[in-house]
């Protein structure tokens, strides 16, 4: 297993905005906890057959290998299907890890909301699958055929100290897949996500300090990974956003706070944007942010920091202060730069963006003869920019007619040819053992010979 070496995590930005300095990641590894003590669903009234609840004996084998009264141990979710009627809420938990190596069904029939799985307080937490073929199946079509787009989300952790996720699918969620919130020192990767056709659906949303996620796959309408208020110190890594909405920092309101945040070996494919800023009025700060390495294909936007976004209600306030945010070697085309600007950024006219870097940003248009930049109330160094000292810096429209000499980029086999729609059940996915072009993953899918 990998555990030592990730844990021994040390990442530093090539420059300074944008750092994760650290360990990251449970403090025990989960073979060290199982030779303590192991509590397999099936004795405690489990069936793999998908027609007995399976979380009632998840909740029982966590009390006798996950609660703080343990000192170490595994519960254990077998190769097989497993229905799911009770949802599974897991607290203040110590040096424990839950095994899933099977596939958990939610069952179509109870109307519960808040989420299928929620792991809460305590810390070196593992959920895994040691074999990387274990799943949580959301079953959200039978819902959403119906127009029904409000129910629960799949996994939550919040509040957990030292702990990472890894080696698992989620798949069509009712709402949200995996949201990540409190406490620090957390490690996401090797997994995949596949929601339907629509808003709403996001992959992973991040509310926490001290975190590095890397290598997962995202396939959905919405949010791809997602930067929201209060996020520091945190490294994404190796994302692949098939067929997605868009990797995204938002959305801001009030008094919010982003600081110290890197973006890196981004691939987007058929999504949305490449990456979104988003507020509309509100206050707070987002500094020290670091975007490199994007490559997209077929997307609708690129590089998009919109303050008066439209789909969201105006906020009070005059606006989110964004200053020192650096886009850098950013390659590919948009779908059509003519009308949809591969690089926006639109600044509040009451608080401007300062210390913006936009550095070899080689993108270009599938469709029509040139394309736009917009910059309106930001300052910085590249393209658009006002470049001045100016405390009301300038709108500028730039015009391109001509390709970038770089733009080309390499793309990805698995790339999708069709969205999953929202009137029949997805597929549970394989992992991919590959997330950025050229990029080896950093850890090996668990199972793996490698």
């Amino acid at each position: 297993m990998h555990f030592y070496s990730n844990l021994l995590l040390v990442v530093l930005a090539t420059v300074a905005n944008g750092q994760l300095i650290g360990s990251v990641g449970p403090l025990t590894s989960s073979s060290d906890k199982a030779a303590i003590k192991t509590c397999n669903v099936l004795d405690y009234g489990a069936t793999n057959d998908n027609t007995t609840d399976v979380g009632q004996p998840i909740i029982d084998a966590f009390a006798d290998c996950g609660s703080p009264d343990t000192s170490g141990a595994v519960v254990y979710v077998p190769e097989g299907d497993y229905l799911l009627d009770t949802w599974v809420h897991l607290s203040n938990g110590t040096t424990w890890a839950l095994q899933l190596d099977g596939v958990i069904y939610r069952n179509s029939s109870p109307s519960l909301e808040g989420y299928m799985f929620t792991i809460s307080d305590g810390s070196d937490f593992e959920l895994f699958g040691s074999t990387s073929e274990g799943a949580i199946q959301g079953s959200g079509y039978l819902y959403h055929m119906q127009g029904d787009y409000e129910g629960p989300r799949i996994l939550s952790v919040s509040g957990v100290e030292n702990w990472s996720v890894h080696d698992i699918a989620l798949v069509d969620a009712h709402m949200f897949h995996f949201v990540i919130s409190g406490a620090t020192n957390r490690e996401v990767y090797n997994m995949a996500i596949r929601g339907g056709d629509s808003g709403g659906l996001d992959g992973i949303d991040v509310s926490a300090t001290k975190f590095w996620i890397h290598d997962i796959e995202v396939t959905n309408k919405d949010e791809c990974v997602m930067t929201k208020a209060g996020t520091q110190n945190a490294l994404f890594e190796n994302i692949y956003c098939n067929w997605s909405g868009r990797c995204a920092m938002g959305s801001l309101d009030s008094n919010d706070l982003v600081s110290d945040v890197t973006y890196r070996n981004i691939y987007s494919w058929s999504s949305n944007q490449m990456m979104m800023i988003k507020s509309n009025g509100g206050s707070g700060n987002v500094s020290n942010i670091l975007f490199e390495e994007f490559i997209g294909h077929s997307n609708a936007y690129s590089l998009d920091l919109d303050s008066v976004w439209s789909s969201m209600d105006p906020v009070d306030g005059d606006g989110i202060f964004y200053t020192n945010i650096t886009f850098k070697n950013w390659y590919g085309d948009a779908t059509d730069g003519e009308t949809r600007a591969p690089i926006r950024v639109i600044c509040p006219s009451s608080v401007p963006c300062t210390d913006i870097t936009l550095d070899k940003i080689n993108l270009w248009t599938d469709e029509g003869g040139y394309e736009e930049y917009l910059c309106e109330n930001a300052s910085g160094s590249g393209y658009c920019l006002d470049t001045s000292d100016s405390s009301s810096p300038a709108a500028t429209t730039q015009y391109i007619n001509t390709a970038p000499v770089s733009y080309s980029a390499a793309t990805m086999t698995a790339d999708s040819t069709t969205a999953f729609g929202t009137a029949a059940s997805i597929p549970i996915p394989t992992i991919p053992t590959s997330f950025y072009p050229g990029a080896t993953p950093i850890s090996a899918l668990a199972g793996s010979s490698s």
